[in-house]
């Protein structure tokens, strides 16, 4: 369970997301970019869930799809996305939306919930029995809000330009550091799917 916890934790990034976050953070006050978080991480939740609950059988049964064949897939997907962490650093993808609504959604679809996140919920159903699946689920979407509600309190609570600019730069270089773990998922998705395939090991 804690493996499949801090895969997902680290899927998630939250340090990252923050940091994608920084347009909103500035144009919300500090309810409105909570309650935006809290929703966009129910609606990655419930996705998640879907795919814990049935990605197998809409694998193996609907998009007739060789689970491994995903396994390999998602793990590029997660290798790119790592590289762009570690190379490109800070970009502002996030941006404000008129609606709340619609900004949540955005948030959750792609930047919480991709290929990775829904990878890594179908693994955990066949790590796992489903009540150990779901606590698991939910309480790496628990901590993912958790810690960006701190980082929010802490980056408000910093006083002077120098202070906050130098938090900024440390944050980068966390997500930077955290792209090598989330490439590392990749490579072991991808090897794992190959091994799986060819019945190797």
């Amino acid at each position: 369970m804690l493996l499949s916890l801090v895969e997902l934790i680290v899927m998630l990034n939250p340090f990252a997301l923050f940091l994608y976050l920084d347009p909103i953070r500035k144009e919300l006050n500090h309810k409105q970019f909570i309650t935006v978080i809290l929703k966009a991480s129910l609606i990655s939740l419930v996705i998640c869930y879907l795919f814990f609950f049935s990605g197998e059988f809409l694998f193996k049964r609907v998009f007739m799809i060789d689970f491994e064949s995903f396994r390999i897939f998602g793990g590029i997907i997660i290798f790119s996305f790592a590289y762009f962490y570690i190379v490109k650093g800070q970009k502002a993808l996030i941006m404000m939306k008129e609606n709340l609504d619609d900004l949540a959604s955005e948030i959750a679809l792609p930047f919480m919930v991709g290929a990775g996140t829904i990878s890594l919920s179908i693994l955990t159903s066949y790590r796992h029995s489903r009540l150990t699946g779901i606590v698991t689920l939910l309480l790496a979407f628990a901590i993912n809000f958790l810690a960006i509600y701190l980082l929010k309190i802490f980056r408000d609570s910093l006083e002077g330009k120098r202070l906050k600019t130098a938090y900024d730069k440390n944050m980068e270089v966390l997500m930077r550091l955290n792209g090598f773990f989330i490439g590392a998922i990749g490579v072991n998705m991808i090897l794992t799917g190959i091994k799986n395939m060819f019945g190797i090991g």
